[in-house]
């Protein structure tokens, strides 16, 4: 198979459109070809928002998953409710964070748990179409007794109803469509597919 490397593209020119949470940049770009030779040059926008850390909090004893129910605005359209069900997450927000400081500390403030087993699941391009963010997917092995009700941080306008659910009901809350957001569609379909690690002998 043809393997392409960043050396067989060609950055013409880069201009700022925007800076911000939401950053976008034009870039005029040429890449090599499959049949042999280089693309005419052609425009493309791409939005930098950094990039994510999304966390299973799993407990292992009672078969459950922690899971959060919070407002997200690129919901507005969603025909039933902007209010989604999803996993612990955050934005690596410092240059030299590691995914890892953000998971611990995304468990604590939004769903009050601490891990001493986190596991990597899969880092993975949410939408290299468009965007620069890669998403980081942990499984964190938690005692589900100790998940506060409410979490997230007010400064950040963060509203969070924590939930600890049977692991089999939250499958069936994706099965009906109930979990509908990439992230945690990704980080669970993974985690049905390697279980049986997690489970207690």
């Amino acid at each position: 198979m043809q393997k392409f490397s960043l050396k067989d593209v060609k950055i013409i020119a880069k201009e700022v459109v925007r800076e911000g949470f939401l950053s976008i940049y034009q870039y005029q770009v040429q890449h090599r070809l499959f049949a042999g030779g280089w693309s005419p040059t052609f425009t493309r926008e791409i939005m930098d928002r950094g990039h994510a850390v999304v966390v299973l909090p799993y407990d292992p004893k009672l078969d459950a998953l922690v899971v959060l129910e919070q407002f997200r605005i690129g919901a507005l359209e969603d025909p039933h409710s902007p209010w989604l069900i999803e996993f612990v997450a955050g934005m690596m927000d410092q240059e030299d964070e590691q995914p890892e400081e953000v998971a611990h500390r995304e468990l604590m403030e939004e769903a009050g748990l601490t891990t001493d087993v986190l596991h990597h699941a899969i880092t993975y391009w949410s939408t290299p179409g468009g965007c620069t963010e890669q998403i980081t997917v942990y499984v964190a092995e938690v005692d589900s007794s100790q998940a506060s009700r409410h979490g997230g941080l007010a400064s950040e306008h963060e509203d969070i109803r924590v939930h600890v659910l049977p692991f089999t009901d939250v499958v069936s809350l994706l099965e009906q469509g109930k979990i509908n957001n990439a992230a945690s569609v990704i980080g669970l379909q993974w985690m049905q597919l390697h279980k049986r690690k997690f489970e207690q002998i």
